[in-house]
């Protein structure tokens, strides 16, 4: 059981890759075999549109024609015997590397037929994790439900059954004063850091646990 997890923020200790380290622990608690890779280590663009991956009888059909710093990771991806993309929320969304990622990852296994059947040759669980520093209740205030639900369903269509958890108001800096930040209370921050933050973590251990077990019963 190969489970990968792939971090889109430009922090490799802080929120998301703590949720993804925990979700990787709990993993491999169940017995799997886990590893953390940072999507800013690598160079490389969105998809290019060369439409490559759909040309038929092509050498590139059904996976990404791109050759550049994402093709290793690309090529594990798809080896992985499960996946989990976590990325803090900017500007309402994924990060720009992990959108990127996403579109390099998922658009050669969709195909232009009735309901955009994927290619994928398997299914395998995947989950998503977000992080944000907004609460709760914007979630659905501010429509980021939409964009969650969108992305679960490119991943469902593409490799089966997706799981998605979101930790919200989380620590953005390690000292607020030295930052301009008045919309935060700083001391409400640091509390649920403390309070709130390890039931996040806890949750992606659960998670991680969960898909490890999903497979070995497979």
């Amino acid at each position: 059981m190969n489970i990968l997890a792939i971090n889109g923020s430009p922090r490799k200790k802080w929120n998301t890759a703590m949720l993804l380290g925990s979700a990787l622990e709990g993993a491999a608690a169940a017995g799997a075999t886990t590893k953390l890779v940072h999507l800013y280590d690598y160079d490389y663009k969105g998809c290019i549109s060369c439409f490559e991956c759909k040309r038929i009888g092509g050498k590139n059909y059904g996976r990404c024609a791109v050759k550049d710093g994402l093709k290793p990771l690309l090529e594990e991806a798809a080896a992985a015997d499960a996946l989990i993309l976590g990325t803090p929320v900017y500007f309402g969304a994924e990060t720009g590397e992990m959108r990127s990622f996403m579109e390099r990852m998922l658009f050669p296994y969709l195909t232009y037929t009735p309901g955009y059947a994927s290619i994928f040759p398997r299914k395998i669980p995947t989950a998503l994790i977000y992080d944000m520093n907004v609460p709760e209740a914007a979630i659905v205030e501010r429509q980021y439900d939409s964009f969650l639900e969108r992305a679960r369903g490119f991943m469902e269509r593409t490799f089966g059954a997706c799981e998605i958890l979101t930790a919200n108001d989380t620590l953005q800096f390690d000292d607020y004063a030295k930052y301009l930040c008045t919309v935060w209370d700083a001391d409400a921050k640091a509390k649920r850091r403390k309070e709130v933050f390890p039931q996040d973590l806890a949750k992606a251990y659960a998670l991680g646990g969960r898909l490890a077990a999903g497979l070995g019963s497979v």
